[in-house]
C-alpha cells in the first residue's frame, strides 16, 4: 500500500498539466468562428457542443465540466449527492459505472453498456464482433442514447437545486458533456489510473486515497491493494488527458 501511495506521488514531477486559457473561441474573429463552425458542419458535428461521433462502443470516458470550470462542487456535500444520483439513473437505465471521479468543477466516469450482471472487467468480455449482427449495433446505439438521456436529467435536476439553494435561479452550471471510447484493455486499465490519480493531477488531494469522491477506496476493498499496485504499475497514465482535462482552479 505504502509503495502504490509512493508512486502516485512520484507521478506528479513527470505529469505535465498544460495551461490554457478558457474559451478559447471566444477570442477568435467573427470570420474565424464562422469557419471553424463550417468545419464542423462539414463533418456533421454540432456547431458548438463536443461532437458524439462513436455510438457503437461498450465502454466510454464521459467527463463533464461546471460552467466555466466555477467550482459549483466544491462542498464535498454536492459532490456525494451528484455522485449518488449518477448511479441511481445509470443503474436505473442498465448502465453500469466501472470508475469514478468527482472533482470541485468537473467529473469523469467510466461507464460500460453492455450486460451489468458481468463482473468481467475487461472491456473485451464477450464483445460480439461489430457488424456482424444488427440487432447488437441497435442495442449499443440505444446504450449511448441512454447516456445522454441520464446527464442532461442529472445536470438539469441538480442546476434547478443548487441554483435555488445558492439564490441564482437561471445561473447557468454545467457545459456540455464529452466522450471517449475505450479503444483497448490498456485504454480501459490506464483511463481507470487516471480517474483514481485526476484529484491529485489537479492539485486537490496529496494522495488518491485522501479524496473520498472517487472510485478508488471501492476498488481497494473489492479488488485489494496488490491489485491496484499491479494495475498502476502496468497501465502507467503519463500523459494521459494533457490538453482536454486542464479544468483549472478559480
Amino acid at each position: 500500500m505504502q509503495l502504490l501511495k509512493q508512486s502516485l506521488r512520484t507521478l506528479v514531477v513527470f505529469t505535465s498539466v498544460k495551461t490554457i486559457a478558457m474559451y478559447e473561441y471566444r477570442k477568435l474573429t467573427p470570420k474565424q468562428r464562422a469557419e471553424i463552425v463550417e468545419k464542423r458542419l462539414a463533418k456533421g458535428y454540432p456547431p458548438h457542443s463536443p461532437p458524439h461521433p462513436i455510438r457503437d462502443q461498450f465502454f466510454y470516458l464521459l467527463t463533464a465540466a461546471c460552467y466555466e470550470h466555477n467550482l459549483y462542487l466544491k462542498a464535498e456535500e454536492r459532490r456525494q449527492q451528484l455522485l449518488n444520483l449518477l448511479f441511481e439513473q445509470f443503474s436505473s437505465r442498465a448502465i453500469e459505472l466501472r470508475g469514478w471521479a468527482i472533482l470541485p468543477n468537473h467529473y469523469h466516469l467510466l461507464v460500460y453498456l453492455g450486460d451489468a450482471r458481468s463482473e468481467d472487467f475487461s472491456p473485451h468480455h464477450q464483445k460480439p464482433r461489430y457488424g456482424a449482427d444488427s440487432s447488437l449495433h441497435y442495442e449499443q446505439e440505444q446504450g449511448y442514447q441512454r447516456v445522454g438521456k441520464v446527464l442532461r436529467q442529472v445536470h438539469g435536476a441538480t442546476s434547478r437545486q443548487w441554483n435555488l439553494a445558492d439564490q441564482a435561479v437561471g445561473r447557468k452550471v454545467w457545459y456540455h458533456y464529452s466522450d471517449r471510447a475505450i479503444r483497448s484493455e490498456r485504454h480501459y486499465y490506464t483511463t481507470l489510473n487516471y480517474l483514481h490519480y485526476n484529484s491529485v493531477k489537479h492539485s486537490w488531494s496529496e494522495s488518491p486515497y485522501d479524496w473520498m469522491c472517487s472510485s478508488v477506496d471501492w476498488y481497494l476493498k473489492q479488488r485489494g491493494p496488490n491489485w491496484l499496485r499491479d494495475t498502476w504499475m502496468k497501465y502507467p497514465v503519463r500523459d494521459y488527458g494533457e490538453e482536454w482535462d486542464d479544468f483549472l482552479r478559480v
